[in-house]
């Protein structure tokens, strides 16, 4: 309603500024031009809403607060700035108010039929309050109606819950046997029937960051307590045991060769021993003797009498990076950990063992309060662990991945940031089965499109917790995977109890979500993760994420907005281009026809900055012209089809319409001026039957346009068509008798006659007559 008349053109010149600068995310200008145009018009309340909006992407959230209240009082039916409040009330943390004005958004947005927005409020006092026993009975009403049977039945057991609590039996026995008859197969409605019937106590709705998925009730046995602890990976050894048990086997090989049953073998077993592992003047003999004492005393885990034999091995020209390492095993573990460090400086350099090796020279120096040096050689293990978990084709790319990162950790003196990367990197590899572990941590990194080189997955080791949260996720997934789906949901929760702000943990409890079929809270925690990555300037798992959401949503409006801003921001204009098509599509299945064309033009001018070819842009115009037609503004139509013409002379279908059009028109001239255009581009080109189509469904659809019929007639005496040409001929007598055209008649009827008609005397009469 508009109480104060100001100026028309400023208020609407203001208006579409402001619009452009909150497009372009420029939210202070944006404010500023809002500004503008409410002072023409105060009482405006769309422009209160654009006001509010810009102050809060601003951080002015009370100034947005009140534009939102003033906007409210205009417009008491409009939902939208009674749901922001209850945003700002929830960002602010007056929880009671935001419930409050939650709940009337929801009512609101349900008169307008609106339910998946009622539902987003609704979802949000739930949040806010798991026990709001009025926002899960709407929520369970609307799930019921919307045919959501699986989301209605976790409601109506949530309702069941709460009103066993309060003491109200019956009514919670209700309340689950309704959940029951929605689907008698539902395990969630027959285990929440059995344990009310058996007045067992139904576990209440939890404080969630999201709604989860369907409760798992156990029959008979109380709700498990959620795990705080995380589980490890316990198949196959760590990295030193793996090395160690790789370097008795070495050893034990190296001195069956040093002592082979066939002398003829021997002798050629000790000069490829001589070549690879012996030093200069080495006693075979000796080595001989003291390896074998060292493997049976290995087997008897006498430590410091193996490290002994090993040595005199190594003296008497032994010099196999396996018996280094092993001898630094044994020294690490009697205690003399600077005389192992010489041992493992040797067997580093060996592929087998160069990880273990790192790892235990980088454990050294942690030990020796040297953490920066202990960091290096950390990511250096973590690099040889990564190169081996992504394979041969990808090692090489990836080993050089790693470079800067080491270079930058040399340089870095943040010394707090430095002992948390080392932690995470021992934590990650010191432990069985590291290799899993290692894969899971790869998991969590963002695909690159195309065929860039691997991301090393030191990129996500500088959180803290990081490298348990991998062990989280690689847990979460297992158990997800055996189909426990509110199990691996309480895992995630687990694990958010100490790192509540890692991003690739909400992924995956999003992912459960859409397993549990609950896309709107998925898409709700997407979003969430999508805005926070951008706001900490990563722009590709952003990006990553908001194609995740369209993908599951397709029908996201604001989705798709925020991905089209990326994209633009990041400079991949193609692909924004073709996200606008996609939004285009969606406003155009919702029949909002004017944002549709707005999107598609919208699309046309990202183009222009990328490389698409120019049926792209033509597919784009046809679908402008398309909604043009619809809605009937034919001139804005023409000038569509104009741009197709220009870009694609031989497109039949924007031909067509032109000549219609301008018939529509009342532009005749202009209709005869394109049909000749079209006729001589197709004749120039030897496409005759072409042009006699074409001919044939104008005239079909435009049965008055004599130029049409007159063009069918001759093209069809050039072509033979004699009948054809006849009736075509007729047709535009006709229709120059009863457009008073005489003369121009005659001459259609001497045409007639020229073909030899079957009855020439009635020509001839009708002729005659025409000349009176």
């Amino acid at each position: 309603m508009v109480t104060h008349l100001g100026n028309e053109e400023q208020f609407r010149r203001s208006m579409n500024q402001g619009h452009s600068a909150a497009w372009e995310g420029r939210w202070q200008e944006a404010a500023e031009h809002y500004s503008h145009a409410l002072q023409e018009f105060p009482d405006n309340s769309p422009t209160l809403n654009s006001l509010a909006l810009a102050h809060y992407e601003l951080g002015n959230l009370e100034q947005a607060l009140e534009f939102y209240r003033r906007a409210s009082r205009l417009a008491p039916e409009d939902p939208l700035p009674v749901e922001k409040m209850a945003e700002i009330f929830k960002t602010t943390g007056r929880k009671e108010e935001a419930i409050q004005f939650s709940m009337r958004a929801a009512e609101l947005y349900l008169g307008l039929r609106d339910a998946d927005k009622a539902i987003n409020n609704w979802t949000r006092v739930v949040r806010l309050d798991p026990e709001n026993i009025d926002a899960h009975n709407r929520l369970a009403l609307v799930y019921e109606r919307l045919g959501r049977t699986p989301q209605a039945i976790t409601e109506y057991i949530a309702v069941a819950a709460l009103q066993q609590h309060a003491g109200q039996a019956e009514e919670a026995r209700a309340s689950g046997e309704h959940a029951l008859r929605l689907n008698p197969k539902s395990k969630d409605a027959q285990e929440a029937v059995a344990m009310l019937k058996a007045f067992k106590t139904l576990p209440k709705p939890l404080r969630m960051g999201a709604a989860t998925g369907p409760l798992r009730l156990a029959s008979g046995t109380p709700r498990p307590a959620v795990q705080s602890a995380l589980h490890t990976f316990d198949e196959g050894p760590d990295p030193i045991e793996e090395a160690a048990q790789h370097s008795l086997q070495a050893l034990a090989a190296m001195l069956f060769d040093l002592t082979p049953l066939e002398p003829e073998k021997r002798k050629s077993a000790l000069q490829g021993l001589a070549r690879s592992v012996m030093a200069r003047g080495f006693d075979e003999r000796a080595i001989a003797q003291h390896l074998t004492k060292a493997i049976e005393l290995e087997t008897r885990k006498d430590d410091k009498r193996t490290a002994d034999e090993l040595k005199e091995a190594i003296a008497a020209g032994l010099d196999h990076p396996a018996a280094h390492f092993n001898l630094g095993v044994l020294l690490d573990k009697l205690g003399r950990a600077e005389s192992a460090q010489r041992s493992f400086q040797k067997s580093v350099e060996h592929p087998d063992y160069a990880l273990a090796s790192r790892l235990l020279i980088a454990g050294y120096l942690r030990e020796q309060g040297k953490a920066h040096d202990a960091v290096l050689d950390y990511l250096q293990a973590l690099q040889l662990a990564d190169c081996t978990v992504v394979g041969e084709p990808q090692a090489a790319a990836l080993q050089a991945a790693y470079q800067p990162l080491l270079q930058k950790a040399a340089a870095n003196e943040d010394s707090e940031a430095m002992a948390l990367l080392a932690e995470n990197i021992r934590y990650l590899l010191m432990r069985p089965n590291w290799r899993t572990g290692v894969n899971e941590a790869r998991g969590q990194l963002p695909v690159k499109p195309g065929k860039h080189a691997p991301t090393p997955v030191a990129e996500i080791l500088t959180h803290a917790n990081s490298a348990r949260l991998v062990d989280a996720l690689g847990r979460i997934n297992q158990i997800s995977r055996q189909g426990h789906l509110r199990a691996a949901m309480e895992e995630a929760y687990a694990a958010l109890e100490f790192s509540p702000s890692y991003l690739p943990l909400h992924v995956h409890m999003a992912e459960l979500l859409l397993l549990n079929e609950r896309p709107q809270q998925a898409t709700e925690k997407l979003a969430t993760v999508a805005r926070v990555y951008a706001a900490r300037g990563d722009k590709e798992r952003s990006t990553q994420t908001y194609e995740r959401i369209v993908a599951v949503s397709p029908l996201d409006v604001d989705a798709h907005l925020r991905l089209i801003e990326q994209l633009t921001t990041n400079g991949q204009l193609q692909q924004a281009a073709s996200q606008n098509l996609e939004l285009a599509d969606v406003y155009y299945r919702l029949a909002q026809l004017d944002k549709a064309r707005d999107t598609y033009e919208k699309a046309l001018r990202l183009a222009q900055g990328a490389e698409v070819d120019a049926a792209w842009n033509v597919q784009v115009l046809h679908q402008m012209a398309d909604i043009d037609l619809q809605r009937l503004d034919w001139r804005k139509g023409l000038l569509v089809y104009e741009q197709i013409r220009s870009l694609a002379p031989d497109d039949e279908t924007a031909r067509l319409n032109l000549v219609q059009l301008n018939l529509r028109l009342g532009q005749e001239g202009k209709a005869n001026g394109e049909l000749e255009n079209y006729l001589s581009y197709l004749n120039s080109r030897g496409r005759d039957e072409e042009a006699g189509t074409f001919l044939a469904t104008l005239v079909d659809e435009n049965p008055r346009f004599i130029l049409g019929y007159r063009r069918l007639a001759e093209h069809s005496q050039q072509m033979a068509k004699r009948g054809d040409a006849i009736r075509a001929w007729n047709k535009v007598g006709e229709l120059l008798v009863e457009a008073g055209d005489r003369e121009g008649a005659k001459v259609a009827v001497r045409a007639i006659l020229a073909l030899n008609p079957p009855n020439p005397e009635r020509y001839q009469q009708f002729l005659q007559r025409l000349s009176k």
